[in-house]
């Protein structure tokens, strides 16, 4: 039956859908459970997983089916090792809890794990140390891997018939590895059997809050750190614009209440298993050779310290070299200029990397982004930087420009030798607080990201969106792309991540995908878009035209009817996923997306009944007027204020559906 739309008037009955062996035939049907006319998943880039094992993301390194699922029964014995946290140990509770266990049995074994501890039919996890031996032999006798380097954040898991065992090189690797075990379960009562060998590309991985306009919210962070967790990355560099204390007051101490923020921030990342990373932006007013300025920088890094933070970060971007903040930089450096801001920044930064990080022995490598930050060139400043810093900074860049359309090999390989070290991607997507991206949501999957980055990247982290929530679908590519860019398939894991966010619905997941391509367009700082609109709807609006334009009466009936499926999936998205996404934020975060799209997709269908009853009595211009009417309103929603940078009317799939209902009366 046609979707009853909450912007239309009930309207004509359509003639009857096509069939679903034909639908199958013509690929939008892919399982008996799908409803007739809806367009499959697999629809969209990526295709079908191409084999029967479970979609675990991010890929792992190896992964191989070790027969027959295993069977979940009523109770599970579990078996921690000591390395074994508590986060870990409950992300491997409600991974059985979902596979139906209901009575999980703890035990701690210290160093001497048992293999197996069977009750008649039942199951035994084990979990713990890889270097624990028993934890090690477990792993071989389910017919698991001990790999003879052990990377870090790295893991072994194996899963056959009544046992189940994951190995952690490390702590990190032990959680990634019930990470893991929770994208297993394939059913009530049933996990796949497989052997995982598997560790990050990259040692980096996660997002940088980085943008201009409004900020997260705490709960937004608070949700995105437990997030990163689920997709196994492990950076979040705090640095927003709109924290003084970060900017324009950085020597000036966080009140308590800011303190404690910080600090619940930093428990959250932690039990995450996510490096809570300080970035603070001295660089407007700091005085490169004054003492106590370099102390009070010390300083406000050590009052973090205090509060749990281990990952600190100097950010010098977004600033002038051609004038010095005091008098006593000219005296020492000379005139301002990219040389003398090089030797400066690079005097600062040995400074804290010396006397600060090194004093602190569980202190991660300093991290900086530089003032040059977005190219290849060699420069006075680079060269000085080069020769000067110490090697264990790790330095940011952000691709060949600020919003780079691809990033290579090549361009990776120059970006490494001109810093003389790996250099640390800040990627700026899906950020949209630039002027192409009024009115945008950017959804797209992550993308145009060379295989093989791992080789001259430290790690890469996103810059996201305003909206924390619907930041994730582009976070989900970018942590994968990161922990495996060698077998890292865009539309794959563009497909896991509506999943993740439809929490396994497919109704869901498939209304999800939808929404994503009509926000899809991806645009640069310049006239130039790396990643078109609307590729999907426009691919199918583009068929729809042709068969039009030159078919028949029956062949033009087909094509509506082949379009009207994909059409009722594009008008009763919003309602599906405001129906099945469980995360308040995000409905709230794209309530004017949806509520656009809502119009939009009443335009369509109006759009097609025109052209239908065009068919049968000549007329339809009532439904166009319908559909332009319905247009306009949609064309008039805007973004809500004070969310977003820059405020602007709402964007869906412009330049393609607006184009179509356009035209459609003259075709």
């Amino acid at each position: 039956m046609p979707r009853s739309h909450p912007y239309r008037l009930p309207r004509v009955p359509r003639l009857p859908l096509l069939g679903a062996a034909a639908l199958l035939a013509l690929g939008t049907l892919s399982a008996p459970a799908q409803a007739a006319g809806e367009p499959d998943v697999t629809a969209f880039p990526g295709g079908a997983p191409s084999s029967g094992r479970p979609v675990v993301t991010p890929t792992p390194q190896q992964m191989k089916s070790a027969g027959r699922d295993l069977r979940v029964p009523d109770r599970v014995d579990l078996v921690l090792g000591d390395d074994v946290d508590t986060p870990s140990a409950d992300v491997i509770r409600k991974a059985l809890a979902s596979a139906g266990a209901r009575h999980i049995v703890t035990s701690t074994a210290g160093g001497s794990a048992p293999a197996t501890r069977h009750h008649g039919a039942g199951l035994t996890v084990v979990a713990g140390s890889i270097k624990d031996g028993a934890v090690a032999d477990a792993l071989r006798a389910t017919g698991g891997t001990v790999p003879g380097t052990l990377v870090a954040e790295g893991y072994s898991l194996a899963s056959r018939g009544d046992s189940v065992v994951l190995a952690g090189n490390d702590g990190d690797g032990i959680y990634y590895a019930a990470q893991t075990l929770r994208q297993l379960v394939t059913g009530r009562h049933s996990l796949a059997a497989v052997s995982v060998t598997d560790h990050p590309a990259m040692p980096l991985r996660g997002s940088i809050e980085g943008f201009y306009g409004a900020p997260w919210s705490h709960s937004d962070r608070l949700d995105q750190l437990a997030f990163y967790g689920d997709i196994k990355a492990n950076t979040y560099v705090y640095t927003p614009k709109d924290d003084a204390y970060l900017r324009e007051e950085w020597r000036e101490p966080y009140p308590a209440d800011r303190l404690a923020d910080l600090r619940a921030l930093i428990e959250q990342a932690t039990a995450h298993h996510v490096d809570f990373t300080y970035a603070v932006s001295p660089g407007l007013s700091i005085c490169y050779s004054d003492p106590d300025d370099v102390n009070a920088l010390e300083t406000k890094l050590g009052t973090l310290h205090d509060q749990g933070a281990r990952s600190f970060y100097v950010a010098l971007d977004d600033i002038s070299y051609t004038r010095w903040n005091c008098a006593a930089d000219q005296e020492k450096y000379g005139a301002p200029g990219k040389g003398s801001a090089g030797q400066a920044q690079s005097d600062l930064l040995n400074a804290v990397q010396h006397d600060f990080i090194d004093a602190h022995p569980d202190a991660r490598p300093l991290q900086f982004v530089p003032t040059e930050y977005s190219d290849t060139a060699d420069s006075a400043y680079k060269s000085v930087l080069r020769a000067h810093l110490d090697p264990k900074v790790v330095v940011q860049w952000t691709g060949t420009d600020v919003v780079p359309p691809s990033i290579s090999m090549e361009d990776a390989r120059a970006a490494s030798a001109v810093w003389g070290r790996k250099v640390f991607l800040w990627d700026n997507y899906p950020v949209n607080d630039y002027g192409q991206t009024t009115g945008r949501l950017l959804m797209a999957p992550y993308d145009k990201r060379e295989a093989g980055l791992h080789k001259a990247l430290s790690g890469i982290v996103l810059n996201p969106m305003n909206q924390a929530a619907p930041s994730k679908v582009a976070l989900f590519g970018g942590a994968s792309f990161a922990w495996n860019d060698e077998d890292y398939d865009a539309g794959r894991t563009w497909r896991a991540a509506a999943g993740y966010l439809a929490g396994g619905d497919p109704a869901t997941t498939r209304a999800l995908l939808a929404f994503f391509d009509t926000e899809h367009l991806a645009p640069t700082f310049g006239e130039t878009d790396w990643q078109p609109q609307a590729p999907e709807l426009g691919s199918r609006l583009e068929d729809f035209t042709k068969a039009w334009n030159s078919g028949s009466g029956a062949e033009r009936r087909a094509a509506l009817r082949k379009l009207d499926a994909y059409a009722d999936v594009l008008a009763g998205a919003p309602e599906q996923i405001r129906a099945g996404v469980r995360d308040p934020a995000f409905l709230s975060q794209t309530k004017p997306w949806l509520d656009a799209l809502d119009l939009w997709g009443g335009a369509l269908d109006a759009s097609l009944d025109g052209l239908r009853e065009r068919l049968h009595s000549g007329d339809g211009q009532a439904d166009f007027a319908e559909a332009a009417g319905l247009a306009k309103k949609a064309a008039a929603v805007t973004t809500i204020p004070g969310t977003t940078r820059p405020q602007g009317t709402i964007k869906v799939a412009d330049g393609v559906l607006d184009t179509f209902i356009q035209q459609a009366p003259q075709l």
